[in-house]
């Protein structure tokens, strides 16, 4: 018995080690970035139908003007608070202009919590934005953005949600939004956010 024991503890540092390295990141890039300042996601908003910013996106898939009837489809848009922070927080010299950032493109892919996410089949297909915007050392700065394109209401599975052939009438997926951009040293850095999205052909009021 104590054999054993002292042989666990002898291979103990080996396992605690092996351990640390499985450990996911947080966000890996950042990590690797040699960057001067963060990239954050303060918050990211949708809206519901009746145009209450919330923590969610309620999509129409299909808009009806209640006065004349007409039918359009609308893309959807969503909104993105950053901040932008220093690695070093007490530098020196102040706050330098180069860890501002820059925002330059995002990314947006969708995913079902049953695991069923076959682009074009189960959830619209992903895409990729152009943005230009400039978020300053210390201060809050929000952007809007594309979150669900004119283009894949007109595809499966958002189509479907038009058709009676008993499908569920609500959609409901999760949209995964990174966000790129550059700090003043032209050092790539990257934020991750997520947003619920529920779609449907909802009645127009």
């Amino acid at each position: 018995m104590k054999t054993h024991l002292r042989r666990l503890r002898a291979g103990l540092p080996a396992v605690l080690a092996a351990a640390l390295v499985l450990l996911p990141a947080c966000n890996p890039l950042e990590k690797e970035s040699d960057a001067i300042s963060h990239l954050l996601i303060e918050s990211l908003t949708g809206m519901t139908m009746d145009g209450t910013e919330a923590n969610f996106l309620q999509s129409d898939v299909l808009f009806q003007s209640p006065t004349t009837g007409a039918t359009t489809i609308l893309a959807d848009t969503a909104k993105a608070t950053f901040s932008a922070r220093q690695l070093d927080p007490s530098p020196i010299l102040g706050p330098s202009n180069f860890a501002d950032i820059t925002l330059t493109r995002y990314t947006v892919a969708y995913f079902r919590s049953d695991g069923r996410n076959v682009q074009g089949v189960d959830v619209p297909y992903g895409f990729d934005g152009a943005i230009t915007h400039r978020v300053q050392v210390g201060l809050a700065t929000s952007i809007s953005f594309v979150i669900v394109r004119e283009t894949a209401k007109q595809e499966p599975p958002l189509l479907n949600l038009l058709e009676s052939t008993g499908r569920p009438e609500v959609l409901n997926v999760t949209a995964r939004i990174e966000f790129y951009g550059r700090d003043g040293t032209n050092k790539t850095v990257k934020a991750t956010g997520y947003l619920p999205i529920y779609f449907a052909n909802y009645a127009n009021e």
